[in-house]
């Protein structure tokens, strides 16, 4: 490794605020700190946006570096983010580029790793701090079939390694219902995305989520800009949905215009806002481990 290639500043990054268990450690990137040039600018970590691959790959070793040096040896996992509502289980074999759109670890070793650039990083820990996740929610993979989208998914597959393998079967469960004692031990972070004041869709979005749960009507107002569109509260989405599944520890992203991607330039990526404009966009990114 070069010193091109060293460790973030830790202005170039964001640490979730929030109770971690002893253990588990979370950063969420921004777009400084990198090599990339506009409208890459300048810490991109997508390698599908049309970035020079030697700039991605230097920005990549140094979050590489960022999270072998709180946790020695964890390397971050990048994963092909379809939309969708795969899930995949880390350990220290998994290769980068597996199609799936969560990630579920329970060794140490491997960084939970979702990249966006609108779309909503979402981290979950356990308070034993022996399990952790990370999945993109974008409206489609948030939204999925019936209610059941990548947030259920990734819970699912975060709450059967826990209470049903053999990597926590430490953990101490005295309620008559351990998975609802389990979701109210699991800790949730929401990092920015394109905030409620942006984010314009059409109705087809709007009834995705209304249709599976009629309390989702809060989080779309009409845009007054034409018939038929909404302004969307992407992250109140996410929490109706983490609710349901009886997780209360809900922290970061409240919806406010700090989070927000796209009114935010100089702090993040935005599709939305840079494609248009400049053809292309960065890609930040997300991290959860454990050591």
């Amino acid at each position: 490794m070069t010193p091109h290639e060293g460790p973030l500043a830790a202005a170039d990054c964001l640490v979730p605020d929030w109770p971690a268990p002893e253990g588990v450690f979370a950063l969420c990137t921004t777009r400084t700190g990198g090599v990339s040039l506009p409208p890459y600018d300048s810490l991109n970590l997508g390698t599908h946006v049309g970035d020079v691959a030697a700039a991605v790959h230097t920005n990549r070793m140094r979050l590489q570096s960022t999270v072998a040096a709180v946790a020695n040896g964890t390397r971050a996992v990048f994963l092909n983010q379809v939309h969708g509502d795969g899930v995949v289980h880390l350990d220290s074999s998994t290769p980068d580029g597996i199609d799936a759109d969560a990630c579920v670890a329970t060794a140490p070793g491997v960084a939970c790793t979702i990249m966006v650039a609108d779309c909503l990083p979402v981290l979950l820990a356990h308070r034993s701090g022996r399990v952790v996740a990370a999945a993109h929610a974008g409206w489609r993979g948030l939204a999925g079939v019936g209610g059941q989208g990548v947030l259920e998914s990734a819970f699912k597959r975060f709450e059967g390694l826990a209470l049903g393998g053999k990597a926590l079967n430490a953990i101490k469960i005295e309620a008559n219902d351990p998975a609802q004692t389990f979701a109210q031990d699991t800790l949730v972070w929401l990092g920015p995305c394109i905030g409620p004041q942006a984010f314009e869709v059409g109705a087809e979005v709007r009834a995705a989520f209304c249709e599976a749960n009629p309390a989702s009507e809060a989080c779309f107002v009409p845009s007054g800009s034409a018939k038929g569109k909404y302004l969307c509260d992407l992250a109140g989405l996410a929490r109706l949905r983490l609710q349901a599944l009886g997780i209360t520890h809900i922290h970061g992203n409240d919806g406010t215009s700090p989070w927000c991607t796209v009114t935010n330039a100089s702090r993040f990526f935005s599709h939305r806002r840079d494609s248009g404009a400049l053809g292309a966009s960065g890609r930040f990114a997300a991290c959860i481990w454990r050591s």
